[in-house]
């Protein structure tokens, strides 16, 4: 994770300005769709708080965190409300969220790593409480151009999900990288339930 953060605390400013205005509220609303009205959303690894923007506007309760310090301060001026630094290890919450939004986030944990998050998320969902979480696509762990990535394939998400129990899976899909020119990038969605 040492990597990833130093990356994003170098190129805060640059990430906020190529993310902030992709369009991305067919999953947003996608991952709503299964939440009620002014539900409380954990924006977990907010990055530049584009997502956190939406939710609050369309009048849900949205905490968000991010482990990168500078995003934070980017993210908490953007959004209009108090982001928290903070590494996906330490979630300690318990029973808080009724949704936990972790888009292209957790994708810089190892694998291993992956498996106990996965866990502290789930007991930070209520019960039946709704998890999005998006990866690139592929097999590959490793360093790509500064930042740590585990990818996943459906196959490789089903493995860590059996490690981990107590999560069904609703959907999962592939799409294609929302950025322009990065078209050919694909991505594994998928929104989980506790159960």
């Amino acid at each position: 994770m040492g990597d990833s953060l130093r990356y994003y605390n170098q190129h805060a400013r640059e990430f906020f300005d190529s993310t902030r205005d992709v369009e991305f509220t067919q999953i947003q609303d996608r991952f709503l769709g299964y939440l009620k009205p002014g539900a409380r959303i954990l924006d977990f690894g907010c990055g530049s708080g584009r997502d956190t923007k939406y939710f609050i506007s369309r009048g849900y309760m949205a905490d968000a965190v991010d482990g990168s310090v500078e995003l934070v301060k980017i993210a908490s001026e953007y959004t209009g409300t108090n982001v928290r630094q903070m590494f996906f290890q330490d979630l300690d919450e318990r029973e808080t969220y009724e949704g936990i939004w972790a888009c292209s986030s957790i994708l810089h944990l190892t694998f291993d790593e992956l498996a106990d998050v996965f866990g502290k998320m789930h007991r930070a969902l209520v019960p039946c409480g709704v998890l999005y979480t998006s990866f690139k696509y592929g097999t590959g762990e490793g360093e790509r151009n500064g930042r740590y990535f585990t990818d996943m394939t459906e196959e490789k998400m089903e493995g860590l999900l059996k490690a981990v129990h107590g999560f069904a899976t609703l959907e999962m899909w592939v799409t294609s990288d929302v950025r322009p020119g990065r078209d050919e990038e694909q991505w594994l969605n998928m929104i989980l339930r506790k159960r």
